[in-house]
């Protein structure tokens, strides 16, 4: 009818995400699981930042964290044991557009995922990477995992694991491009939730350990570090992870540490006195593989056509 607007004229309608449309499947993990804090983070900067679910994806491999994507209402990949982090880069290559968050646990990037950990750390495309470390396989019901301490008992070993653990902070830090490394603890929902904001605003592929407790097959494992704050150093600095008073409160032990400086990044990890907890290392320059894989993105379908047949065309006797 003349004067009134028609459909097509009308503005696209303001989306205002709530907490509610990022909350999917009942989580299924134990009770006093540390998965379900970072679940609750994550949830938590998805609105914050108002992330549309449908531009946002989560890739993960195989163990209890990896159940994850199946409690997000966003597009999710629960993909092969040690695999998430290139069916990652493979989504970020090809859909640059996404958020990208990854998660993996001790055994499933440590273990049969250790090489396309260093490839993806090298590659430094856009994502966030989660690795939850308990220091054991829980979903398979207690063995001796990468970064098991040494003496401590599992299945596998049951007088105790022969070999010093794997530290997943040096390994990365020692990686070629290495550009976002920190460490959070699950018990402190404000610091995870800080770390995985900074992360997630970094440009570039951002690697944060969480200390994750598993209360049915390695309830001790992190205890020490719950009774007594001062065993954990809170790394502090105007350009780390933001620690607001209730935090610093809690963990008096802190080091003023700036994580551009990767030499005292690398000390700090291979400390044996306390457990750092914060930023240690950042790098905004560093280069990123997913600037090269994004050419050609914008080509035309016959344009695609025409430069595969020239490719095919090459080889023509």
């Amino acid at each position: 009818m003349y004067g009134l607007k028609k459909d097509w004229d009308l503005e696209p309608r303001v989306r205002q995400f709530v907490l509610a449309d990022y909350q999917s499947n009942v989580p299924r993990w134990c009770p006093g699981c540390g998965d379900s804090a970072v679940l609750s983070a994550l949830q938590r900067l998805a609105r914050d930042e108002q992330l549309p679910p449908e531009k946002t994806v989560v890739v993960s491999g195989i163990g209890c964290s990896s159940r994850l994507p199946h409690y997000m209402k966003t597009y999710g990949f629960h993909g092969l044991h040690g695999r998430p982090l290139p069916v990652a880069c493979g989504v970020r290559s090809r859909r640059p557009d996404l958020h990208v968050f990854v998660v993996t646990g001790d055994g499933d990037n440590c273990a049969i995922g250790t090489a396309h950990w260093i490839h993806a750390i090298r590659y430094n495309m856009k994502m966030t990477v989660l690795l939850f470390d308990n220091n054991i396989y829980s979903l398979t019901k207690m063995q001796t995992s990468p970064t098991t301490k040494r003496g401590d008992f599992s299945y596998t070993h049951p007088m105790g694991a022969p070999l010093n653990p794997l530290d997943p902070l040096s390994v990365t830090l020692a990686i070629t491009n290495a550009s976002f490394v920190a460490q959070t603890i699950d018990w402190n929902p404000m610091h995870v939730e800080a770390t995985i904001r900074a992360a997630h605003a970094h440009p570039g592929l951002s690697f944060i350990r969480i200390l994750q407790r598993c209360p049915h097959y390695n309830p001790m494992v992190w205890q020490p570090l719950q009774q007594d704050p001062s065993l954990i150093r809170l790394l502090v600095h105007p350009d780390g992870i933001p620690a607001d008073d209730t935090v610093r409160k809690i963990f008096k032990n802190q080091l003023e540490h700036d994580p551009a400086d990767l030499s005292a990044a690398k000390d700090i990890a291979a400390a044996t006195d306390a457990v750092p907890v914060g930023l240690l290392h950042r790098n905004v320059n560093a280069e990123r593989y997913d600037f090269a894989t994004a050419q050609g993105l914008t080509m035309e379908t016959d344009e695609r056509v025409q430069a595969i047949q020239a490719e095919i065309d090459r080889f023509l006797v």
